[in-house]
């Protein structure tokens, strides 16, 4: 496993061993004891999301919540950005996820993301689900928007359609 720094503070790229024979491929794909080892938090919930091509999920986030964020089925393009209120509010980074690839996510950072193909995207919680603790942008905020979505109408819920924009 190899985990790099991005150009977020706090947001980290995992490159897993993929493991190849006859067979197929063997990914291991959590070890608390290399993670914990690593400052990332501990996980207390996992969660999987199937979306067909063109389905764009989020801005999403929380102020305590960690995620540790892959696909392990397809492609999906992945944005994170910094939603805490600071000067770096709104910057963000883009990673395509496929298997094999992770993206740690620490609290006060949100992230969404674009099916590229029919996906299954997995996300590892630090804290339980609160919806209530939850906050949403729309994916087309213009103060987080640094480049646009490579989708004509994205398939959206309505919760992404009608999410607000940052102040």
């Amino acid at each position: 496993m190899k985990i790099a720094t991005t150009s977020l503070e706090g947001v980290l790229l995992v490159t897993l061993d993929i493991f190849y024979d006859k067979r197929g491929k063997f990914i291991e794909t959590y070890n608390e004891q290399a993670y914990i080892s690593r400052a990332m938090k501990k996980f207390v919930q996992d969660d999987l999301s199937y979306s067909k091509a063109r389905v764009l999920r989020g801005i999403h986030g929380d102020s305590i919540n960690a995620k540790l964020v892959s696909c392990v089925h397809g492609r999906i393009l992945l944005r994170v950005y910094d939603c805490r209120y600071r000067p770096t509010f709104g910057d963000s980074a883009e990673f395509e996820l496929v298997p094999g690839i992770q993206v740690y996510v620490p609290p006060g950072f949100g992230n969404a993301y674009l099916a590229l193909d029919d996906s299954i995207f997995c996300y590892k919680q630090s804290a339980y689900y609160d919806r209530a603790k939850q906050f949403t942008y729309r994916y087309d905020d213009p103060r987080m928007l640094q480049a646009p979505w490579p989708v004509v109408n994205p398939i959206l819920s309505e919760r992404d359609d009608k999410g607000p924009f940052s102040e």
